[in-house]
């Protein structure tokens, strides 16, 4: 639709009657004053650590023994306990995180995590297994060998103590314990390689930890139930693990007696190691291959120490390939290694150090330089990876001929990187995952995504991308919950702890802040917390205020909601300024005329009727027969050259630029307000991208009406032309609409899947030049 409209009085009475019509006032973008808790002197407004800030502190000195004969671990430790806290406390809570896996745990039907595509058959015989799974607890006793009094309630202990520990005091006692070691279940166990009788080794949560007493919940003592992770203290570690004395052992710490459990060779290699710019191997897979075949003769102790992290976990086994290179992080020298069986080659030993160098660099230059001395990735099983200060257990394996398909390296790539990453959260900018998942997952899922750009150009990145998270933003939001759900609550656990959070935080950066603010927010999130334990709160506050962007609309819409987002456009309005040039609009005028007369009869007649009657008969010709209603007459030229003299030089402008006056009607059907980002294609071939924050909605949550001037005509609009703001519905995004296509029904037998889909064209090749090779021979 084109209208013209005149300049002047007549103009400025048009415009209002493009504005909205509808009028619904909202509560999108209310701040969030009564959803975030009310800051105090321990967590400020700003969304910073206040003065009063506390956090307590455990530290440990534990002595472990692991027994490859009868997968058990056995242990004692010394727990010295700092109270920070403005609070005496007459009891202490302890994390038994093993009894997920003792006969009458409760929490046994969600030990394998997120029941979502069946649980792994190992687990149904860890839970089946008449082996007495779950910690022994054998001996609780305080400083001086006295015994305490305590009780166990499924996965958490509370001792009780004889006198409170006074507020800036200490306490030190004595736990033993042993328990049988399950099969590998994601996050923690072995893996047993029936073709050489071994076994790979992946213990975590194998101690009893400290519960978190902190300012926001007092004791944080949620059971573990399998899904929602761990909440921590921060502390020192000295850890002496006895083993036979064949086997390699890595830990989540800088190893001390380097001399007394690597040969000679080994150092010469680690000194290597040092300096090199590619992996270097301190156990060749020559040597791991010799071992699996042997016997061990006797142990052998490791003694790792970490200060200041939150756990601890280690790795053994006598099949470890052991390589490692030390990286510059910001100016310091770390460690990147990794250990793995023959079975995760060619693809760990090209890959895995490199990756977790990378992922060191990446993940420090947005949030803080990595501090620990030491990043470490362990081969274990098939897929999926689990995380731990300093070390991570990750998947990805070739197959047994040593090829793979891309999906495979892409995934190890992938996950390796976001379990490294979990080294800064939450293992330094320590958040509680028992409650809130999505900050540990969300936010590191979110680095991942950059650092796989940062890796490979091309990199098919799962998650954080916008368009990637429709699918589940199209689900009925009464089959979703919001990100700010407990982490035993969240249905869907990868798209709502993971990849939603992800997206959201890579919509902030690229559409609604912009990189330079997100950027120097995030990094400032991650400075005021490291090393310490912050809040969802603390994170939207921070945000804001390093930025000085409102973000209470953004957090209320994709934090506390599960409205998609859906725009539309609706109608295009277009008008023109009527210049009131006389000859211009006659010939304009005449044009359409002409236009008109081109009937289906007239075209016929042209060559039907030979002549007519006034044609054989120039007599019967009069006036009009040559007056020309189309011409400009002198008396209509003057009275254009009156106007323009009564216009302004601004009105006269307005006349002269001959601009198109568009009136675009966008709707919100989702729900969810996002900015309108949309594209303008002009009828010369060029086009131009127009961006509305998304407080177009403030007023009128529905629909949103643009007055948009241009120069040139227009002949399409598209809304959302990078893919930003996952639109879940795009076929009406364009106006005018984009045809409907067909659906393509497949009429001739069914292909093979798509590269990427299960082929693995390495093997395919390889099996191709193996027959040519076997063609020749007989040619």
């Amino acid at each position: 639709m084109y209208k013209l409209i005149k300049v002047g009085l007549l103009l400025i009475i048009a415009w209002p009657t493009f504005a909205q019509t509808a009028f619904n006032a909202n509560g999108r973008f209310e701040q969030l004053e009564s959803t975030l808790p009310t800051p105090n002197s321990y967590r400020t407004a700003s969304g910073s650590p206040g003065k009063d800030y506390w956090q307590q502190r455990a530290d440990y000195d534990i002595k472990v023994e692991l027994d490859d004969i009868n997968r058990k671990i056995t242990g004692t430790e010394t727990i010295t306990y700092f109270n920070y806290s403005p609070d005496e406390l007459p009891y202490l809570w302890i994390q038994l995180d093993q009894n997920l896996f003792e006969k009458n745990s409760a929490s046994k039907t969600t030990a394998t995590g997120e029941i979502k595509n069946g649980i792994p058959a190992s687990a149904f015989k860890d839970l089946t297994n008449p082996k007495d799974f779950g910690y022994k607890i054998t001996a609780v006793k305080d400083a001086k060998g006295n015994p305490l009094r305590h009780t166990i309630n499924q996965t958490m202990m509370r001792i009780d103590l004889p006198t409170p520990v006074k507020s800036g005091g200490s306490v030190s006692f004595n736990i033993d314990w042993n328990y049988l070691i399950t099969e590998y279940y994601g996050r923690s166990g072995y893996e047993f390689f029936a073709k050489d009788g071994n076994a790979n080794y992946f213990i975590a949560h194998w101690f009893p930890r400290m519960a978190v007493y902190n300012d926001v919940y007092g004791w944080q003592h949620k059971q573990f139930m399998g899904q929602g992770e761990f909440t921590l203290n921060f502390g020192n570690y000295k850890v002496a693990i006895t083993a036979p004395n064949d086997l390699v052992v890595g830990a989540g710490g800088e190893l001390v007696n380097p001399n007394q459990v690597m040969t000679s060779t080994q150092l010469k290699r680690w000194e290597q190691a040092k300096t090199a710019t590619r992996p270097v191997e301190i156990v060749t897979q020559a040597e791991a291959e010799a071992a699996e075949k042997g016997k061990p003769t006797g142990k052998k102790t490791w003694v790792f120490k970490a200060d200041n992290v939150r756990d601890f976990a280690f790795t053994a086994s006598r099949k470890f390939i052991w390589d490692a290179l030390q990286v510059d992080v910001e100016g310091k020298k770390v460690w990147a290694m990794s250990y793995y069986s023959k079975e995760a080659n060619p693809l760990w030993g090209k890959y895995s150090t490199m990756v977790v160098a990378h992922t060191l660099r990446s993940y420090s230059k947005r949030t803080i330089a990595y501090p620990y001395p030491v990043a470490i990735s362990c081969h274990a099983t098939l897929g999926g990876g689990m995380e731990y200060p300093m070390i991570s257990f990750n998947g990805g394996r070739p197959e047994a001929d040593g090829t793979y398909t891309e999906n495979v390296k892409n995934g190890m790539i992938g996950v390796i990187i976001h379990e490294v990453g979990h080294n800064f959260f939450p293992m330094i900018i320590n958040s509680d995952e028992r409650q809130w998942s999505w900050m540990d997952e969300g936010l590191n899922t979110f680095c991942q995504y950059l650092a796989e750009q940062e890796w490979d150009r091309n990199f098919p990145a799962r998650r954080g991308e916008p368009q990637n998270i429709v699918p589940y933003m199209r689900l009925d939001s009464k089959n979703q919950v919001p990100i700010m759900a407990n982490s035993e609550n969240i249905m869907d656990f990868g798209n709502n702890a993971y990849a939603k959070p992800a997206t959201a935080l890579n919509i902030l950066r690229e559409t609604v802040m912009g990189r330079e603010l997100f950027d120097y927010a995030f990094k400032e999130y991650a400075r005021r917390w490291a090393f310490k334990q912050p809040y969802p709160a603390d994170f939207f506050r921070t945000l804001e205020d390093a930025s000085g962007v409102d973000l209470d609309w953004f957090w209320r819409g994709w934090f506390y909601g599960t409205e998609p987002v859906n725009q539309s456009i609706e109608t295009v309005e277009w008008f023109g300024v009527d210049n009131m040039d006389p000859v211009a609009k006659k010939a304009t005028e005449k044009a359409k005329a002409e236009a008109k007369r081109q009937t289906i009869s007239n075209i016929r007649n042209k060559t039907d009727i030979k002549s007519t009657v006034v044609e054989e008969n120039p007599d019967l010709t009069d006036f009009y027969n040559t007056y020309d209603r189309f011409a400009t007459s002198d008396a209509e030229k003057k009275k254009y050259q009156d106007y323009l003299g009564g216009l302004s030089d601004e009105e006269r402008k307005l006349v002269s630029e001959g601009k198109n006056f568009y009136v675009v009607n966008f709707k919100n059907k989702g729900g969810l307000p996002m900015p309108v980002i949309v594209k303008l294609t002009y009828e010369d071939g060029t086009d131009e991208v127009l961006r509305f924050p998304a407080e177009v909605w403030r007023l009128n949550d529905v629909e949103a009406k643009k007055i948009i001037p241009t120069s040139k005509k227009v002949v399409k609009w598209a809304l959302d032309p990078y893919f930003e703001i996952a639109d879940i519905d795009t076929d009406d995004n364009s106006y005018p609409r984009e045809p409907v296509q067909p659906t393509r029904v497949q009429l001739f037998k069914a292909q093979p899947r798509s590269y990427g889909g299960g082929q693995n064209p390495m093997q395919e090749a390889q099996n191709a030049k193996k027959a040519g090779a076997v063609t020749g021979s007989k040619n």
